[in-house]
């Protein structure tokens, strides 16, 4: 087919001649409407219109093909709107209707390519404003202040997001790297006077403790110690390694001194009948649970040792009654998990910087050990889901019952892992500056 016949037969296909005047079909939603007049013949008039067609045919192809290659397609949106727009009164004969389409769908595609870059960038920015907010309370003031400066041109560089986040994404981001710039002046100006400060309040802590060191309330005395250690941990700091370790050697000595006239005070207590006798165990044994929650607060080297001597000394001390045994018992095992746990941790966190000392703010250092934390309760529950699976394919034979029985253990051995852990974090996490 000729071109020309080719532009007729569309003509013919899409409008249509009434009188002297050239039709166009009515599509969508829109009515038939006049496109203009026969002039020199009707074929001559309609393959004229359906040539206008074609022109406009060829913009659109154009803006598409355009869109399809560009990587800023969002630049694209308002022609590709102002052409579907043009489509209600462009005089001319053809398939508008498809070229709607086709626009609306190159439409929505932007749309979407917007949309989806908007979300990159606010899932860009919102990771910018976590790392800026991570270091917001470092105290390695050069390192962090480099990657400060970093995080900023990083977000120059980043696109924009929905406007109505725009301003609250910028103040947050703003707000993490000024705090830490203006905290950086104030600790450069302060210096001394914050390690005065921090010394002051070891020594409050070691004159509260030696003023109970003799005291004979055993109960309220090992709580006011507790909570002594707790305020110990709490004060954060640094201070030369020397002098923090004469205060630490002055404090620890008034505590042990307590609970060592505890434990006296409890061996040498008389046993008149079994009531006594099973209340004076229980005593004894709430005095070795209230020793071992305390060996937290002290250095885990210590405290591992100390841990040990005290499951030794638990298995010297007789029965105590049915319900109080078991709550007692659980009360002492799980303090002594919690210092092997803190113990390991501990270890684990040095092993991974074996030649250089532990960096960044007590909040920091606490996050590493909770994270660490977090991942070692993955792998216990991995480990524990695999014995779970094999306990669940054993086959009920009495010829099994040793090996399930060896299972179930384990798997309550993994439980225990992870309680400890978690109140492992939880007790970290309460040491985070409010």
């Amino acid at each position: 087919m000729e071109p020309q016949d080719h532009l007729l037969a569309e003509a013919r296909r899409y409008g249509y001649v009434e009188g002297d005047q050239v039709w166009l079909r009515s599509f969508m939603d829109l009515p038939a409407r006049r496109v203009g007049q026969v002039k020199e013949s009707e074929e001559a008039s309609l393959q004229y219109f359906a040539q206008r067609f074609e022109s406009f045919r060829a913009k659109v192809e154009d803006l598409l093909a355009k869109i399809e290659e560009s990587e800023n397609k969002g630049s694209f949106l308002m022609k590709a709107l102002h052409l579907k727009e043009q489509m209600a009164s462009y005089d001319a004969l053809g398939d508008f209707e498809a070229l709607h389409h086709r626009l609306t769908e190159a439409e929505e595609g932007i749309k979407v390519t917007v949309a989806r870059n908007r979300e990159k960038n606010l899932n860009t920015k919102i990771t910018l404003i976590q790392e800026a907010e991570a270091l917001r309370d470092s105290i390695d003031w050069q390192t962090a202040g480099e990657k400060l400066q970093e995080l900023r041109q990083a977000w120059i560089k980043t696109g924009p997001v929905e406007k109505h986040l725009t301003e609250e994404l910028e103040n947050r981001f703003r707000e993490a790297v000024d705090q830490f710039f203006v905290r950086k002046k104030e600790f450069l100006a302060d210096k001394k006077a914050m390690s005065n400060r921090v010394v002051d309040k070891y020594r409050d802590l070691i004159r509260k403790s030696e003023a109970i060191q003799n005291s004979e309330d055993y109960e309220e005395t090992t709580r006011q110690l507790k909570q002594l250690q707790q305020d110990w941990k709490e004060v954060g700091g640094s201070l030369p390694r020397k002098q923090a370790n004469e205060l630490w050697t002055r404090f620890r000595a008034a505590h042990n001194h307590f609970f060592d006239r505890l434990k006296e005070h409890i061996s040498t207590k008389r046993v008149d009948a079994k009531d006594g006798y099973m209340d004076d165990n229980l005593s004894r044994k709430r005095a070795l649970v209230a020793e071992a929650e305390a060996l937290l607060n002290q250095p885990m080297s210590a405290a591992v040792a100390r841990a040990k001597e005290l499951q030794a000394a638990w298995k010297k001390v007789g029965p105590v009654r049915g319900e109080e045994s078991d709550r007692v018992w659980e009360q002492f095992i799980m303090a002594c998990d919690k210092v092997f746990e803190m113990s390991a941790l501990e270890h684990f966190i040095r092993k991974r910087q074996p030649n250089t000392p532990e960096t960044g703010s007590p909040e920091d250092k606490i996050n590493a050990r909770v994270q660490a934390l977090r991942d070692f309760i993955k792998y216990d529950k991995q480990e524990q889901e695999v014995l779970v699976e094999n306990l669940g394919k054993l086959s009920d034979s009495p010829g099994n019952e040793t090996f399930r029985n060896m299972l179930e253990g384990k798997i309550r051995g993994f439980e225990r892992k992870i309680r400890t852990k978690t109140d492992l974090i939880e007790l970290l996490r309460q040491r985070l500056p409010a």
